[in-house]
């Protein structure tokens, strides 16, 4: 079955102070969805607002998927649900490794526990495919990974999970030319397989030139203010937003505060976290 998120007319507090003012959104399974705009603007917010960070506040609007509603779903409920955040500044999960997080993610998605030996062949041959360590799913949650570990440790988790619809946020920044074709080509691949929708954060026109978004939204000061598709994503690369800016007379925020960013991996296996 297809699925779909759907956002309607979303207003979201962050410390008593708006960000986001009027959100509308759509993805379906199978699109890929660039979600742009100046930093500070709300992009992330708009994420983790769908995640179900605890510091974001939605005082109007609805987040609905497949049905249900999103916003009465804890964070572990959205992600057995079939919702996946890989994060910008991934966390560190010190005497957890790899492969205990990966298996009891996965095991708290399934009725029964998956075998072994369909976990190990699983994982090794994703490792492989993302030119990973061998060792990695022995290590410590992202403990002592560099930048550009940590985000192909995100996209390991997203091919592993399997979700209906990923959220892939700056999952490019910190990685060079080799590791980004490498780590676009992979999620394409999982778009393909699985038919995951997708919605990515991005200031890279290479990355998108890859991935080759069907639907395209930038978002200035809490709203979306224009839609298009790959087109618009070029223009933007070439032109930046002052076009935009001068268009629609609007002027972009000049700065959004980062909360601290927890794993929501953890959150996925902890109803209380």
């Amino acid at each position: 079955m297809s699925s779909t998120l759907l956002i309607k007319d979303l207003h979201v507090n962050v410390d008593d102070k708006e960000i986001l003012k009027g959100v509308d959104l759509e993805v379906n399974a199978g699109e890929v969805h660039a979600l742009m705009g100046p930093n500070g603007n709300g992009k992330s917010t708009l994420l983790q607002t769908i995640m179900g960070h605890p510091r974001y506040q939605v005082t109007k609007g609805s987040i609905t998927f497949d049905g249900q509603d999103v916003l009465t779903m804890s964070v572990d409920e959205r992600a057995k649900a079939g919702l996946f955040l890989g994060m910008q500044n991934p966390g560190e999960i010190s005497g957890v490794t790899n492969s205990d997080f990966l298996k009891a993610a996965i095991n708290a998605r399934r009725k029964t526990p998956i075998s072994l030996f369909n976990f190990y062949k699983e994982i090794e041959g994703n490792i492989k495919k993302l030119k990973m360590k061998e060792d990695l799913a022995h290590r410590f949650v992202n403990d002592g990974f560099s930048g550009g570990e940590k985000k192909r440790n995100e996209i390991l988790q997203m091919m592993i999970l399997k979700p209906k619809i990923a959220m892939l946020d700056e999952i490019d920044s910190g990685l060079d030319v080799d590791a980004i074709k490498l780590v676009a080509d992979a999620i394409l691949e999982e778009k393909e397989k699985e038919g995951t929708g997708l919605i990515i954060v991005s200031h890279y026109d290479r990355f998108f030139g890859i991935i080759k978004p069907t639907h395209a939204h930038v978002i200035v000061d809490g709203r979306i203010v224009v839609e298009g598709d790959s087109e618009l994503v070029e223009k933007i690369d070439k032109d930046g937003y002052d076009w935009l800016y001068q268009e629609l007379k609007i002027h972009p925020v000049k700065k959004e505060e980062r909360p601290l960013i927890f794993s929501l991996g953890t959150c996925a296996l902890n109803p209380r976290s």
